[in-house]
């Protein structure tokens, strides 16, 4: 009998450890997946702010950075016929350690659908500020279920300029012996009169300090609110005008019509929405065996922020939203070309819209919040140099007045 029990036990823990096998394994069986890769290496990318600055960067403006975005199957093999859609965010709003684009921060950078034939969408972006980007991909088939749709939430870190690094430890270094230097002269020993909790001249110098730096603070930041407001309230509505492209909207060749619409406008932190249709001029039927090349440019600096290339869907359209984070006009250029296999051969031609980019200016409160640091590193200072003087100058006591009866 007890035989019998232990064959029982023993039979329930095999039984109860091949059902934890089979469990853990399908668990770790291998899933449809999206793999991100960037060109250059993301640790070889700096932040657009760094980059043209011959004390921070190279000098020149970068090419933006290359997104690869490769769709998978269970076994590892690259999806056929995909529809892959991809939502870019900036790292998220930190208003105790902001970027240089405080506005950018926890906004949408860029929204695109595009037609993946051998499941590669390949995008050019040029990335702002630093921090964790969060790229949202949805994989679909376009050919009714083909595969299983994959939602995949993708990361990408941009480090800082360790150059910013070495400059902010320069001006830190700065600003605490300017402090220390303060409070080693107002640590000095100096009469003091009674009635009073320091020397008279320990607070004129103070009280000179904290109205100048007040003032200065009202001055800078109402200054900049009241120029903000009355650029707003002087042309209500109305942006920047900028000069012409040089090339047409919307174009008619070679038995094509290619158009580009959209925001005729855009303001710094918010996406715009833009559109390319490609149809035929004689039936007005939508034209897919095309290839469209998006060129976004900066006019000012000349520098590209977005580009991509890729095919119209089934309507002949496609469409995308991208944020302007520099306040300055930029060009968007569209050229269609021929696919290789396509029946009617063209010779490639573009359409293309300036647009003027309203910026805006930093919160009050980023900057009250950086003065603050500022302002607390030179008081550490001043107290450190407090201490040190006091700590080197014997005490003897205060002298009083008395009043001779």
């Amino acid at each position: 009998m007890t035989l019998l029990k232990w064959s029982k036990l023993i039979g329930a823990i095999c039984m109860i450890g091949i059902i934890l096998y089979a469990s853990i394994g399908l668990g770790q069986s291998p899933q449809p997946s999206v793999r991100l890769t960037t060109n250059p290496p993301i640790n070889q990318v700096q932040p657009l702010e760094a980059e043209a600055t011959t004390v921070l960067g190279s000098g020149h403006y970068n090419p933006p950075v290359q997104l690869m975005l490769q769709a998978f199957d269970a076994q590892g093999q690259s999806l056929k016929d995909a529809k892959i859609h991809l939502q870019l965010f900036t790292r998220p709003k930190n208003p105790w350690f902001t970027t240089d684009f405080p506005i950018v921060e926890g906004t949408k950078l860029l929204d695109i659908e595009g037609n993946a034939p051998t499941g590669l969408l390949q995008v050019q972006q040029t990335l702002p500020i630093r921090g964790t980007y969060q790229l949202l991909v949805a994989v679909t088939p376009l050919i009714a279920n083909a595969f299983e749709p994959i939602k995949q939430t993708l990361t990408l870190t941009l480090p800082e300029n360790p150059l910013k690094f070495r400059y902010f430890g320069i001006l830190v270094v700065i600003l605490l012996a300017v402090g220390l230097l303060g409070g080693w002269v107002i640590g000095g020993r100096q009469a003091i009169q009674p009635g009073e909790i320091a020397p008279q001249q320990v607070r004129l110098l103070l009280s000179g300090l904290i109205v100048v730096a007040i003032a200065a603070l009202l001055w800078v930041n109402i200054s900049a609110e009241l120029a903000e407001s009355h650029h707003t309230m002087s042309m209500p509505g109305m942006v920047e005008e900028v000069p012409p492209s040089g090339k047409p909207a919307k174009l008619q060749s070679q038995g094509l019509y290619m158009q580009l619409s959209g925001d005729k406008s855009a303001t710094v932190g918010q996406p715009a929405k833009l559109q390319v249709s490609v149809s035929d001029t004689k039936t007005s039927q939508p034209v897919t065996d095309v290839v469209l090349k998006v060129t976004t440019t900066q006019l000012e600096n000349n520098w590209v922020a977005f580009a991509y290339e890729g095919t119209p869907d089934s309507n002949g359209k496609l469409a995308w939203e991208q944020e302007f984070f520099d306040g300055a006009p930029h060009s968007v250029v569209v050229e269609v070309a021929p696919q290789a296999n396509a029946k009617e051969q063209f010779q490639p031609f573009q359409v293309a819209e300036n647009i003027p980019v309203e910026g805006v200016a930093p919160p009050m409160s980023v900057r009250l919040i950086s003065l603050t640091y500022f302002t607390g590193i030179v008081v550490i200072g001043l107290l450190l140099g407090l201490w040190l003087r006091q700590r080197q100058t014997p005490r003897t006591g205060l002298t009083w007045k008395r009043s001779v009866s």
